[in-house]
């Protein structure tokens, strides 16, 4: 999908700053290409969709190059060869160099497969990913064992093995106790890869385990610290640290500090004399000063995201905030831009914010879109919508048909975000007379209630609102909402007005059948129904913490670490 509505189309050297941080709708290639300028971010991640539980062999199974191309209209959509995948996997190969010779030699013996045709479409995403990071930034390319090596080498092929920081297995999930014949499959992978020659890195600790300070943090002094001890042997030989310090000498290679610092070490009773002077002295470290042990590249301390978690979404490739920000406060600095160019649910974006850093994420279905928006009002509240803008989406009647003309389904799921409703759980085709619902309290038991939507794209009629009105009450819901775009007409009003009233228990009413044009949801209307207590729909993202919602549009000054 292409076609951003009503947005206008820069080079790389016109695109202007943004002030604010930005959200897009569309395929990531296409705005990537189109919005994103040269060496302009600071840190990439993302999470390829990628449906790898199937049975893998599937996967290398040779296809019909002639098969139509498949929009990803959901989430459990995989990448297939058709002709789009083709064309991409020539357009690489046409422009020579290292990605192009990978990129034959998968071909080579991938053939046409669904994998295949994976990293044809991953190959050029992540070319402009490179283009658009900046010398110092890094990208986290997050996948599972089923694609890992393969992306391996081609991230390899487009940052140049040199680039290559680490590869972080994170536990992603517990055992798995119906695996009978395989082992269990719990971890993904995350591939690091720096953009030059410095990158940005804040070194992460994690606090000491207890069988760690049980066996060696395990002496007390008379101060009642615990402590440990160290050497003071340098590890490299400096001729100007060769002295000797009481009568006793240095290692071979020099002490590791100078002759001032260990004067101010013997003040502080830090250090540990032996009785034989040919012994080496020794330096206290004390438990409560250490930072803890540095991280290393297996990730077992982060849960996954559990069926109760207070921040779990129902969104399926849901990530936890931990893991983000982990790799947000390592590799990117107050200020700094983020982007997601998978961004689902939006993780990345609300840890952005919460880290404040700046951030840019891009989604090509509107479900994901809205989903974002409502996370994003309820971890920060509705100031945050005034420090980003949302580009792709429609702006005007026009914008709508296009998208309607275009895809159904994306339609639907862009009417039912401007009210905030969610798509009907059912699969495509199984219209079962909703497409959306929308969950609300207006009492204080907590039972839930609901609004069904109908969302019609072409002409309307009465018995559409006969037929809202029946499932009305064959789902026992409280409201019905009609989306269209043509004006209601007579017998349609009509019609909706004979369903009376929904009475709330505080005594208000509000009309059980609803109808909006697009044009009215474009201006601002909204459905009428109790609000003194806050919606159901989708699950309300927990409130964030401590970063205030602003636009963070002066970035600081960019730290950086030799490599």
């Amino acid at each position: 999908m292409t076609l951003l509505y009503g947005e206008p189309c820069y080079s790389h050297s016109e695109t202007p700053m943004a002030d604010k941080n930005q959200l897009y709708y569309g395929d990531n290639l296409d705005v990537l290409r189109r919005y994103v300028r040269d060496a302009s971010v600071d840190l990439v991640y993302l999470d390829p969709p990628f449906n790898s539980r199937q049975d893998y062999n599937v996967l290398f199974a040779e296809k019909d190059g002639s098969r139509s191309s498949s929009q990803i209209h959901a989430f459990e959509d995989t990448w297939e060869w058709n002709l789009e995948s083709q064309r991409a996997y020539e357009g690489i190969v046409e422009t020579g160099g290292r990605v192009a010779d990978a990129m034959r030699a998968f071909h080579t013996f991938l053939g046409n497969s669904d994998m295949m045709a994976y990293l044809a479409m991953m190959a050029p995403r992540l070319i402009e990913l490179r283009r658009v990071l900046k010398e110092t930034g890094s990208i986290y390319l997050h996948c599972d064992p089923t694609a890992s090596h393969y992306l391996k080498i081609l991230m390899d092929a487009v940052f140049g093995p040199q680039s290559f920081r680490s590869e972080v297995i994170w536990k992603r999930t517990s055992s798995h106790g119906n695996v009978s014949i395989n082992y269990g499959d719990v971890t993904d992978t995350l591939l690091y890869y720096k953009r030059g020659e410095r990158c940005t890195w804040n070194q992460i600790y994690l606090p000491y385990k207890a069988e760690h300070i049980a066996s060696s943090f395990n002496r007390i002094d008379s101060s009642g610290r615990k402590y440990t001890s160290s050497d003071l042997r340098n590890p490299g030989v400096r001729p100007n640290l060769q002295y000797e310090y009481k009568g006793y000498k240095p290692h071979p290679n020099g002490w590791a500090v100078s002759r001032e610092r260990m004067e101010q070490y013997e003040r502080e009773g830090r250090l540990i004399f032996p009785k034989d002077k040919n012994g080496r002295i020794r330096l206290k470290r004390y438990l409560d000063e250490q930072p803890g042990e540095k991280i290393q590249n297996l990730w077992e301390d982060i849960s996954p995201i559990s069926s109760q978690a207070q921040e779990r979404l129902g969104y399926p490739t849901q990530k936890p905030e931990a893991l983000l920000e982990r790799i947000l406060k390592a590799s990117s600095n107050e200020g700094d831009v983020v982007l997601d160019p998978f961004c689902g649910c939006g993780t990345t974006v609300q840890v952005a914010q919460k880290l404040n850093r700046r951030w840019i994420g891009i989604d090509i279905t509107h479900l994901a879109i809205g989903l974002i928006k409502k996370r994003l009002s309820d971890a920060f509240g509705e100031e945050i919508r005034s420090t980003y803008e949302v580009i792709g989406e429609p702006t005007d009647v026009a914008g709508a048909a296009a998208l309607a003309e275009q895809d159904k389904y994306q339609f639907q799921w862009w009417a039912l975000g401007l009210v905030g409703a969610r798509p009907a759980e059912q699969k495509k085709g199984a219209d079962r007379g909703i497409d959306g619902r929308l969950y609300f309290h207006d009492n204080t038991k907590g039972d839930s209630k609901q609004i069904l939507f109908s969302v019609k794209a072409g002409g309307v009629t009465v018995s559409q609102i006969r037929d809202l009105r029946g499932t009305l009450e064959r789902e026992k819901a409280e409201i019905g909402v009609f989306l269209c775009f043509e004006a209601p007409t007579r017998p349609m009003m009509k019609e909706a007005a004979e369903a009376g009233f929904y009475k709330s228990p505080d005594g208000s009413s509000y009309p059980r059948m609803q109808i909006f044009t697009v044009e009215q949801l474009l201006q601002g209307k909204q459905v009428e129904y109790p609000r003194y207590a806050r919606d159901n729909t989708f699950k309300q993202a927990p409130r964030s913490r401590g970063a205030a919602a602003s636009n963070m549009n002066l970035p600081l000054e960019l730290g950086t670490d030799e490599e």
